[in-house]
């Protein structure tokens, strides 16, 4: 589900704290989210990971374990127990928030148990080039689950139910991606290296019958349990492509409600996207990853940025029902496996263009909120400690803003390469209005025509204490500080 000038928020980050506090953290900030005018949050893999309390969530080892089981050494996951996990659920909702949740369909690790069994090695570079003979390899490829039994499912994955994976102990050097035997590589994936069909761990197939089976009943058994308003489809540009509409079906009648979900597609190729959305159906909402990029580079690129471009390219611009606009992700920030840095100077900047805005479904990130600091090794092999600022108070700013001010027809004011702006005229309904100006350059200011005639406008962001009043005709010159993003309100 999606409200009318919703927002939602990733209530995480790859570094927070592995201490099993942040299913009581979400208890404890619900309310307050709320009343900022955050309607879902997006949450991470909720079940048990391959290592345990450290995990994150994405190396998935048994999705029916909320943190209710003794396995990879842990009861709780990195976020908690199942008990704090349901309780933090009960708060939020009673907070009206909608809960959506990362769903991994591509992968599993931490098999309990090796098998032996045929499999051919392709390259790790291009799934398309055999480099060797069919031969007998042996993986953990085994899931017994020792700590759950049959609670819940009675499934035991074996090697039959995935078609991949890269590690083989019988000769642990050599690098390959190993084909199962009888299985292929699908081809409703994305199409860099031939087939990306294979990214990690035990490569999960999900057209095979038994595994279609069990992953359809988990999603109707984590409804019951835990409720669904929303997903977050995990690497889909990795997974046949097909299924997800036959999963989200599922889900969606069993809950008799219409589930939202979006997907992690992560390609600069806004065609690759709308070749998903095609496939699809338009069932799956996608990030925008290529407005992120443009975020990445207008901030690195300074006043050489030419702002009028910012939404070349993106998925907002082409398929604005279907795009998840975000500024940054658990995978984009500093360190990480997609590093794509906004710097700090444009995330005001680019959260006026996700919030403010009448097209996309803007996603907020934890650590852009609060704030956050960590410590872990780059890609040059140095470690590296690093300190993300708060941007809260502007985002607030601009949540309040969007949940009574951003209605109406939008009039842009894209004529300039450094200084841009956009105002919005209000409905009937919601009869406000509202003038945006940023600049990457110096300071600048932009006429521009508001639906509010003689009217005085104030500047929330705290950026000037004079006010402007519009002109007969709604017409008024609104300024903006260097580097920086103004928002006039009616006053």
């Amino acid at each position: 589900m999606r409200e009318i000038n919703g927002t939602m928020m990733q209530f995480f980050h790859w570094y927070n704290k592995a201490d099993g506090s942040l299913w009581n953290e979400l208890k404890d900030q619900a309310q307050s989210l709320a009343d900022a005018g955050v309607t879902a949050v997006w949450l991470p893999p909720a079940y048990k990971a391959a290592m345990g309390a450290e995990d994150v969530g994405y190396a998935v080892y048994d999705m029916y374990d909320l943190g209710e089981f003794d396995q990879r050494g842990t009861v709780r996951t990195k976020y908690g127990t199942k008990d704090e996990l349901l309780a933090a659920v009960e708060v939020a909702r009673s907070a009206g928030l909608q809960l959506y949740w990362d769903v991994v369909l591509n992968h599993r690790m931490g098999g309990d148990e090796e098998e032996e069994f045929l499999a051919t090695p392709y390259s790790p570079d291009n799934r398309h080039e055999q480099i060797g003979e069919q031969r007998t390899i042996k993986s953990h490829t085994h899931f017994t689950f020792p700590g759950r039994g049959d609670k819940y499912s009675a499934l035991k994955w074996h090697w039959w139910h995935f078609t991949a994976i890269d590690t083989n102990a019988h000769d642990p050097d050599y690098h390959a991606v190993y084909l199962f035997e009888d299985k292929q590589f699908y081809e409703q994936v994305d199409l860099e290296k031939g087939s990306f069909d294979y990214l990690m761990g035990c490569d999960i197939d999900v057209l095979h019958p038994e595994v279609q089976e069990d992953i359809k009943a988990w999603g109707a058994w984590f409804h019951d349990t835990v409720g669904i308003d929303g997903v977050r489809f995990d690497a889909v540009k990795h997974v046949e492509a097909g299924f997800f509409p036959q999963w989200l079906r599922h889900v969606r009648q069993h809950s008799k409600q219409k589930v939202f979900a979006v997907g992690e597609y992560w390609s600069h190729h806004v065609e690759a996207l709308h070749h998903f959305i095609e496939v699809t159906e338009g069932g799956v909402a996608l990030f925008d990853a290529p407005l992120q990029g443009n975020f990445s580079r207008a901030s690195k690129g300074g006043s050489d940025f030419d702002m009028t471009t910012i939404f070349d390219g993106s998925l907002v611009k082409n398929e604005p029902a279907l795009a998840v606009t975000i500024v940054a992700n658990h995978d984009t920030q500093p360190l990480q496996a997609l590093e794509a840095v906004v710097e700090p100077w444009f995330k005001p900047l680019a959260y006026a263009l996700i919030l403010l805005r009448q097209d996309g479904y803007p996603c907020l990130f934890y650590a852009d909120y609060y704030g956050a600091e960590y410590t872990d090794t780059g890609r040059d092999g140095n470690e590296h400690h690093i300190v993300m600022p708060s941007h809260k108070f502007v985002i607030d700013t601009f949540l309040g803003a969007r949940k009574n001010n951003a209605f109406g027809d939008q009039i842009d004011y894209f004529d300039h390469p450094n200084t841009i702006g956009w105002t919005r005229l209000g409905t009937e309904e919601h009869p406000g209005s509202m003038a945006v100006v940023m600049t990457n350059g110096e300071a600048g200011n932009k006429r521009m025509q508001t639906s509010l005639l003689n009217h005085t406008f104030k500047e929330v962001t705290g950026q000037f204490d004079h006010e402007i009043t519009t002109d007969g005709e709604g017409w008024a010159e609104f300024p903006c500080n260097e580097k920086a993003v103004a928002l006039w309100l009616p006053a």
